[in-house]
Formats: structure tokens, sequence, C-alpha cells
């Protein structure tokens, strides 16, 4: 094409279009354009309706930052748990007398490691913390038996194991052991006390054995020079047949036989 040619085409293509081409305008005028200002405008004031509402709601109910959650009742406070088949779980109710929990299994476990310091469940209760502390006046109570491999007082507080009604029993397939290291050791009883030793023997080891309220025996001296019971300081300890033990005048030879009346009353 030579350039007088492209010239021609460039001024044909420019020529002015006709008077009567037609202008469509672009947007959205009439009742449209004031129905979408006014949903516009309803969607604002929902939008402010509801952050007005959030902020009411979170004043109410003391929602912060770093406030704690509170949650208030004038009778109680009950949070519950559920299947997805909608049936109860478990369920926490925090009352004016009491906190029940009602589940399967209750765990409180440390923040630290995560061991569990106490679990209830219907078989078992299992205290996990190193130290069980009971400071009530009256002790502990427990209606059946207890499972421990110690039992202590605190310094310088007496440790008592008492039964008021029923017999105290003390079981170990390798024996127990009972200490004092810097008091006395006692074991009273309202009627009898049994000491029995079915394959071994009964050990007493100490600088001093005393056997207090002891019966003491009758027993006549044979000479007139002996001396009177009244000033009788040394006594002989007997046996019953029965194991009953008593005491009698001590003499040149054994007294036992002589006193034996004694076993008649046991």
């Amino acid at each position: 094409m030579t350039r007088e040619q492209y010239i021609l085409a460039t001024q044909h293509n420019n020529l002015p279009r006709a008077e009567n081409a037609q202008l469509y305008p672009v947007g959205i005028y009439g009742w449209r354009k004031r129905c979408l200002y006014f949903f516009v405008l309803l969607l604002l004031v929902t939008m402010i309706v509801n952050l007005a509402m959030t902020i009411w709601i979170l004043k109410v109910m003391n929602f912060t930052v770093d406030s704690p959650l509170v949650l208030q009742s004038d009778r109680n406070v009950t949070v519950n748990a559920r299947n997805h088949m909608g049936q109860l779980t478990g369920q926490l109710t925090v009352g004016a007398d009491a906190v029940e929990a009602q589940c399967k299994r209750f765990e409180v476990r440390a923040s630290e490691d995560g061991r569990v310091l106490f679990s209830a469940d219907e078989d078992e209760i299992t205290i996990g913390a190193e130290k069980l502390k009971v400071t009530g006046t009256e002790g502990a109570v427990f209606g059946h038996s207890v499972e421990t491999p110690h039992i202590r007082a605190e310094p310088s507080q007496d440790l008592r194991l008492e039964s008021p009604t029923r017999s105290l029993i003390m079981e170990a397939p390798r024996g127990v052991q009972v200490s004092a290291a810097a008091g006395d050791f006692k074991a009273t009883c309202r009627k009898e006390l049994h000491l029995q030793s079915t394959e071994g023997e009964i050990f007493l080891n100490a600088d001093t054995i005393r056997l207090g309220n002891l019966p003491t025996g009758s027993f006549s001296p044979s000479s007139p020079s002996s001396s009177s019971h009244s000033r009788q300081t040394v006594y002989e300890l007997c046996v019953c047949p029965n194991g009953k033990l008593y005491l009698s005048p001590a003499g040149v030879g054994s007294t036992c036989q002589s006193s034996s009346n004694i076993c008649l009353w046991s």
C-alpha cells in the first residue's frame, strides 16, 4: 500500500457518525436506585444495633479481657454435657449449700504436670497427692476398711487409732510396724487385749517390763520368824493353766502352788 492510499483510508475512518446514532445510559435509576439506598441504610442501622447489643451484653455479663468469667444466679448454676443423641452424660451444679457433680468419673489434675491429684468413680477413690491432711478435730471416720502404707500424725501431735464401738484390726502379709520415736506407745481397750502369733513368737525387748494391776495370791509363811505379808516387797510371777498371770509373795522356794487358789476365780 502506498502512502497516499494509507492517508485516504485513514481519513475515511475518521468521518463523523450519523446524527441519528442512539446513546444507552449505564447505571441504576428510578425506584430501583431508591430501593438500593433504602436496603443499604437498613443494613447500616442493623449493624449499629447489633454492635450496641453486643457491647451491652459484654458489659452486663462482666466479659472483660483481664477479669475472670463470672456466672451468677439467684438459685444455682448448672452445666450439662450431652452426647450426640442428646442424652445427659455429665452435670455440674453449683448451689447455695453444695456443689454436686454427676458423671462416670471425676478427676482433679495438677496444673503443672497434669498428674491426677484426685479421682473418683463407682469402684474406687484415688488420691494422688503426696500428703492427705485431715484437719478436723474429730479426725477421719471410715465406715469400712482402709488400705495405706503409712499413717503418721503432725509434728508434736498424738496419733490415735480408735474404734469406739467395734474392734480395731491391722493386717499385713509381711507384718505391721508401730513405732513412736520420740514418745510413748499406748494400746488401751475396754475389755480384752489379745496378742497372738500363730507361727512365731511374741518378743518383748525392754530394760523394764511392768505388768500393773495384777491380782496377788494369798500365802501363809511356814515359819513364824518369816516376814509378814504387810512388809512383803518381793513377789513371784505365776501363771494359771488358762494363761492368767498373778503375783505370789516370794519365799525360799516357789509359792505359786500355795497361792494358786486365785486361778479358781478366773
